[in-house]
């Protein structure tokens, strides 16, 4: 609920930004400004879209949805950068149809210190969100922020391309500025975009992947033997983690469980209660000795020869490892 906490306020933040770029707008006549003020269009769309993905995604599993309604943010995330890109191509358009039909620009020393106010405001308030949305895995929170700080970026070129014809009275600076800086924005739209299908089609995150690997070799027990086939499954905020872990084969249930739930509290000691952990125990093989480093196994029947260090590959496979 945190999570949708933030994304209310951001919505709000928006509409205000809106409604103060729309001022500076009206008061100088630039394009540049004009397409600043649409892109928060997009950002008050966007946080309305947000909230109300948050929302669903805070619901609890239900009968019809038993892994719950992460899968949410996804969508939201993907409107949000489909929107940016729009945003980009209509900057082009307008800035290039004020090159062939330039206005006269006014007031400019207003519309400076409102525009770059309103950067400022984006640029904190985006960073909030990205570093919210990074600790509580929400990726239309992480979407948000990258949003706003993108439209911080586009608000500074904005603010210098104002001064320079402030100071030159090149009037076709303004657009100039619109079109280089849509560019960007078009890009990061796409990226958002990505990221959104990539969780929408369960693709494998490789970053978490190899964070988790990092750690479980640091904290790798002697009856943790083998650890193979782990996947994750991101839906929202949450991560559904499932793999199966070997131990030594004349461990009664009783023991193994003790070792899956060492395994899950170290999970869940670093990635919080957002992780939902599966772990299916597997007994350990004859081939599994020449890899095995506990000490004093009573039914041993080879020799250790070699510690398999656990990566992103191997941990995935659905192969016990052997030499």
């Amino acid at each position: 609920m945190y999570n949708l906490k933030i994304q209310k306020r951001i919505a709000a933040i928006s509409i205000l930004l809106l409604i103060t770029k729309t001022f500076a707008w009206y008061i100088t006549g630039s394009v540049a400004i004009l397409t600043d003020a649409f892109e928060s269009i997009v950002n008050v769309i966007a946080g309305l879209i947000g909230v109300y993905s948050l929302y669903l995604s805070a619901k609890p599993k239900d009968q019809d949805h038993p892994y719950g309604h992460g899968k949410a943010e996804f969508i939201s995330a993907a409107i949000e950068g489909s929107l940016i890109s729009i945003a980009g191509f209509f900057i082009i358009y307008e800035a290039f149809n004020n090159l062939i039909h330039p206005h006269t620009i006014k007031k400019l020393d207003y519309g400076i210190i409102l525009v770059a106010v309103t950067g400022l405001i984006n640029y904190i308030a985006g960073a909030v969100c990205i570093r919210t949305g990074n600790r509580n895995n929400s990726l239309a929170l992480v979407s948000s922020g990258k949003h706003l700080q993108t439209d911080t970026w586009s608000t500074l070129g904005i603010v210098v391309g104002l001064i320079l014809i402030l100071l030159t009275d090149l009037v076709w600076i303004d657009s100039v500025v619109a079109i280089l800086f849509s560019l960007f924005i078009i890009y990061t739209g796409y990226k958002i975009l990505r990221s959104s299908v990539a969780g929408i089609m369960d693709e494998a995150d490789t970053k978490l992947l190899n964070k988790m690997v990092l750690m479980l070799n640091d904290n790798r027990r002697a009856d943790w033997i083998d650890l193979h086939n782990l996947r994750f499954i991101k839906y929202g905020s949450m991560i559904h983690m499932d793999c199966h872990l070997t131990v030594p084969w004349y461990m009664n249930v009783h023991e193994a469980h003790q070792e899956i739930d060492a395994l899950s509290n170290l999970v869940k000691n670093e990635y919080g209660e957002s992780v939902e952990l599966f772990v299916h125990s597997d007994g350990c093989l004859d081939f599994s000795c020449k890899i095995c480093s506990k000490t004093g196994c009573p039914v041993r029947k080879h020799d250790f020869e070699k510690k398999i260090e656990w990566t992103m590959e191997n941990i995935s496979s659905n192969r016990k490892h052997h030499l």
